[in-house]
């Protein structure tokens, strides 16, 4: 087992779920749809492109290091000719989130490493309206499923979130994953993000049964008493 960990951070991301024309929403993390099509779009596999569905095999783990702020926003769009629409999109500002992707088949963990690194197309965290923040910061492990390296990793949110919450020695992160790599859950949910098409003509989604749990991670930043520059 080989496991490549991937810091997603840019000032906005959006990972869409089921949305009507006027309203879409955002999933609070990365779906696994979003960072296989990243990866696809890193290999230079174009939307039709089968081999996409293949990607749904690789284990997938979140976390949440960093809570972005929703922001809302409105376009006016051409629904057709002479007919326009206000419609309305969620992003997420200012969220830092770690992907974790798996498998046993450690060759092609170590292509996607290079080509997220060397990407044929751009990369989008989400929607085309959110490009990463510079250079992906990825890591690989071996011997670990995802969740397990998300266990251990250390905390990667931004140094200012970090000292904002530096009265506290340890900071809450939420893990979402596949079910079967939290198989001691108490809870289960049903995401729509298994990839069947990316295709714009006949976009398609299965489902996929994920499972969440809450660990500690130390804050570097933390102070066990007031210092008076602090408040200057």
């Amino acid at each position: 087992m080989k496991t490549l960990t991937i810091r997603l951070t840019a000032p906005l991301q959006s990972y869409g779920n089921e949305a009507s024309f006027e309203r879409r929403t955002t999933w609070p993390a990365p779906s696994k749809s979003a960072v296989i099509g990243m990866i696809a779009a890193a290999l230079g596999m174009r939307r039709e492109d089968e081999r996409i569905k293949s990607l749904n095999d690789l284990l997938f783990a979140v976390r949440i290091d960093q809570v972005g702020k929703v922001m809302t926003e409105f376009q006016t769009v051409e629904w057709k000719k002479e007919t326009r629409k206000l419609t309305y999109r969620d992003h997420y500002q200012d969220a830092v989130y770690v992907a974790a992707v798996g498998s046993e088949d450690e060759d092609l963990i170590e292509k996607i490493e290079y080509v997220l690194k060397h990407p044929r197309f751009q990369l989008y965290l989400g929607r085309r309206a959110c490009p990463p923040a510079g250079v992906l910061q990825i890591e690989s492990f071996e011997a670990a499923n995802p969740v397990e390296v998300l266990e251990k990793m250390p905390w990667q949110a931004e140094k200012w979130y970090q000292k904002k919450r530096r009265w506290q020695s340890e900071y809450t992160a939420e893990i979402i994953a596949d079910a079967n790599l939290l198989p001691d859950a108490a809870f289960t949910q049903t995401m729509k993000d298994r990839v069947e098409s990316f295709d714009p003509q006949n976009r398609r989604f299965g489902f996929r049964l994920t499972a969440k749990e809450r660990i500690s991670l130390k804050n570097p930043c933390y102070k066990d008493s007031p210092d008076i520059m602090d408040y200057l």
